[in-house]
């Protein structure tokens, strides 16, 4: 990120801890992500020594605790390294936000063996994970899932699960060595059945089915998981039978916060690309930026930037504080997406026709920003989130 005034007022109120990471993740993602981004979003192309390297400068474990082998981090700081990677290469950011996304449950709801087994790897990037709940029928309704565990011997006592169904749309699928899968072991029991489950590459029964072919963050690959009778040994169970549905939505709230730190720094890198433009582009004879009505957009883009940054932080720091983050996540993650959206295209628009040309990065951005509107819950769904908790509290004050 420059050293506009966007960029410092970004970092006031941080911590010199967390300024330090700040200004480590902006100069790896300056020097190492920024220069290929564009070259790796059109050959569709993930490249695992990068990732490598953000596990080598400790991202890959940055908001864990240092005596589960974590950097120690709070999720605030986590923050502070999804704009700073995003803000250079968005389908990075994915990829990191999406490993992170699949060991929180192991954190929260493993067992202490799953943890030393599971995560270990995980923590220094050795092992990618991908978080496998979308279905073809269970998309924003994440309990209508049809994936289906059956069990294997003693009942009540199971030896093994053995699991058939497929997912889409899992976001570094090709990839991963870990997966953290959920699957009913009762049909008719709807989100009661819901169970998680600890799945390695490589197990029997598990395949990758078909690349998605994407608008946007087209280096941070996506895929179908197809599960052919996959036996999962009980002890990767992840929680008990009927938790998964709770496991699911916990680690979402988690994750929508990383995604709207991700939208903050993808609209802070198209404004002050926008803004250097209007700087160094001539035209009715003087710079763009001499035109007020192009200074009202820019001065527009900049305020959806801050609000995105203000309640990307705010929600972060209930979450360090250990309050409930369904009603701030959502508003975070909505908010960041949309604002994400709207300056990447107006970034576009005031490029003109070159914004309009892959040959510059705004074109990409407004394509990476559009997802985020969709996944990890569609903006539809976070609305009616922020209102049920509006509605509760108006009914409560009664």
């Amino acid at each position: 990120m420059t050293a506009t005034g966007a960029a410092v007022a970004a970092s006031t109120g941080l911590t010199d801890e967390e300024r330090l990471l700040q200004e480590t993740v902006r100069d790896f993602a300056t020097r190492e992500l920024a220069p290929g981004a564009g070259e790796r979003d059109e050959a569709e192309r993930f490249e695992r020594p990068l990732f490598e390297r953000m596990a080598q400068l400790g991202f890959t474990a940055a908001p864990f605790p240092e005596e589960a082998g974590g950097a120690g981090f709070s999720y605030r700081a986590w923050t502070l390294v999804m704009e700073e990677v995003a803000y250079a290469d968005m389908a990075m950011a994915i990829t990191l936000s999406v490993h992170i996304l699949s060991q929180y449950p192991v954190f929260a709801c493993g067992t202490e063996e799953q943890r030393r087994r599971w995560l270990g790897p995980m923590l220094t990037g050795e092992a990618l994970g991908a978080f496998g709940l979308t279905e073809p029928h269970a998309g924003s309704d994440a309990s209508a899932i049809r994936t289906r565990a059956l069990r294997i011997g003693v009942a009540g006592s199971p030896q093994a699960y053995r699991v058939t169904g497929s997912k889409i749309w899992i976001s570094n699928a090709p990839d991963a060595e870990r997966y953290l899968v959920f699957a009913t072991v009762d049909p008719d029991a709807g989100s009661a059945g819901i169970t998680a489950f600890l799945v390695e590459k490589g197990m029997p029964g598990f395949r990758l089915g078909r690349k998605e072919r994407k608008m946007g963050i087209k280096a941070c690959p996506a895929a179908e998981l197809i599960f052919e009778a996959m036996e999962v040994p009980a002890e990767n169970r992840l929680g008990a039978e009927g938790e998964g549905y709770r496991i699911a939505l916990s680690a979402l709230g988690e994750g929508r916060i990383s995604i709207a730190a991700a939208c903050t720094g993808l609209a802070q890198a198209a404004l002050d690309a926008a803004a250097r433009h209007l700087t160094e582009r001539r035209a009715f004879g003087g710079p763009l930026s001499e035109q007020q009505g192009l200074r009202f957009m820019l001065a527009e883009m900049a305020q959806k930037v801050a609000a995105a940054r203000a309640l990307t932080r705010a929600a972060a720091e209930a979450k360090d504080r250990g309050e409930p983050i369904g009603e701030a996540a959502s508003l975070a993650k909505w908010t960041a997406s949309d604002a994400a959206m709207s300056v990447t295209t107006d970034a576009v628009q005031l490029f003109g026709g070159s914004g309009y040309s892959r040959e510059l990065p705004v074109e990409r951005m407004m394509r990476d920003a559009k997802g985020a509107q969709i996944y990890e819950g569609t903006n539809q769904i976070h609305r009616l989130i922020v209102a049920e908790q509006v509605l509760k509290r108006a009914a409560e004050a009664r």
